[in-house]
């Protein structure tokens, strides 16, 4: 009779151990299909992506072709290319000189409240530019981090469209003026 203790209390144990084990085991078992789903998400965006600069390097090729042809039929003539909205040429040493550091072309970290993990997630999703940034609209940008997930979605993207074009634009003491002023990337 006094045996018994001795013979329930390893069994008890070992018992509690195999739940403990198997529950740990299921909760693993429940975080890959959310890994599952964040890397579908990403071929998704990595897919799209691909598209748009298929098309993209299709409509500058098209372009390339119909300016060759086009100087061909009319080198006699002078010619003069339609305006066409003209990329800006970016500042490096007058931004170096606004914000104390070197800031690299189209570096959307510049942006406040965009690091380096928001700044990979755009450019999946193929807003590479400070240009397509001040471009997306801001509920765009709301999606992109309410499908990357819920520690994204606290961030507030209503200033990052604005603060690109700023950027984009070479407006960069108006940009560090006003992110002095903003708490976070958002409005105080």
């Amino acid at each position: 009779m006094n045996n018994l203790p001795c013979i329930l209390i390893p069994a008890i144990v070992g018992l509690l151990c195999g739940i403990l084990g198997y529950l740990l085991g299921r909760l693993g078992k429940g975080n890959s299909g959310d890994d599952i789903t964040s890397l579908k998400d990403d071929l998704d965006n990595c897919n799209r992506m691909n598209s748009q600069l298929r098309s993209d390097l299709d409509r500058l090729r098209s372009q390339g072709n119909d300016n060759g042809n086009q100087k061909s039929n009319f080198s006699s003539q002078s010619f003069t290319s339609p305006t066409l909205e003209t990329d800006l040429v970016f500042d490096a040493s007058f931004a170096k000189s606004v914000f104390g550091k070197k800031i690299n072309e189209n570096d959307l970290k510049i942006i406040e409240g965009i690091g380096p993990k928001i700044e990979q997630l755009f450019k999946t999703s193929g807003i590479l530019t400070w240009k397509s940034l001040s471009e997306t609209s801001i509920d765009r940008c709301k999606e992109i981090l309410v499908k990357a997930g819920e520690r994204f979605q606290i961030h507030d993207p209503g200033t990052w469209p604005r603060q690109a074009k700023l950027a984009y634009e070479n407006k960069w003491r108006q940009l560090k003026d006003w992110q002095d002023e903003l708490d976070g990337g958002r409005e105080k």
